[in-house]
């Protein structure tokens, strides 16, 4: 995100965190810092591979809460982009996101040599280019997780997703899936957000799950 009115119209949804790309290569691309940063939710800055010295500086100058890898990061990477990164440059620390573009079971082996090295998996979908395709896979397929490491899910949810996307989310809550990632179906343009929609989602989606749970 990079409006600034945006970025507060959003955070007033009580949403948990809010992503900002820093990749250029992004049509969402933060070139600049934008006039208002979220002070009520976390905040996450997206690298593709980025040189290490790089993603600590950006992180200290946007204090950002949590570092997303996006790219082809290897384990090596994330222990150099640790020591690099070490005194932490935000207060308590920032987290780690390695995100996975997953299309089968298969592709969840790829995780194994990241557990304990990182505080969250991303589950995105398999596409011709980095995040933000809009696509979807088949969400059954984490029916085979069985890494210890909290995980994101991602990968084309769009506004009439709430009662399809209860019906994996609350199952996977036993294998640690802790939240959603919302992109680019709830654009009015790249980096800029339909708060109407994203409000409806919400509501819509803590009906689903009310309505579940009873």
């Amino acid at each position: 995100m990079r409006d600034a009115e945006n970025i507060r119209e959003v955070e007033a949804l009580g949403i948990d965190l809010m992503g900002f790309i820093f990749w250029p290569k992004s049509s969402r691309f933060v070139s600049e810092r934008p006039a208002y940063l979220p002070t009520q939710c976390k905040r996450v800055g997206v690298f593709v591979d980025e040189r290490i010295e790089q993603v600590p500086r950006i992180a200290g100058e946007y204090a950002l809460d949590y570092i997303q890898l996006h790219g082809h990061e290897s384990p090596d990477y994330i222990h150099a982009l640790k020591a690099a990164a070490t005194p932490r440059p935000c207060k308590g620390g920032v987290s780690i996101i390695k995100a996975f573009n997953i299309a089968t079971a298969d592709d969840l082996a790829q995780t194994k040599s990241y557990e304990g090295l990182v505080d969250y998996f991303l589950f995105d979908a398999k596409g011709k280019s980095v995040g933000g395709n809009g696509e979807k896979f088949n969400w059954s397929v984490l029916d085979s997780y069985d890494g210890d490491t909290p995980f994101l899910l991602s990968g084309g949810i769009g506004p009439n997703d709430a009662d399809v996307l209860t019906s994996y989310l609350l199952p996977l809550t036993s294998k640690h899936c802790i939240g959603i990632d919302l992109n680019s179906r709830f654009e009015m343009a790249p980096g800029l957000k339909d708060v109407a929609k994203l409000k409806e989602f919400v509501f819509n989606l803590n009906t689903e799950i009310q309505r579940y749970r009873d």
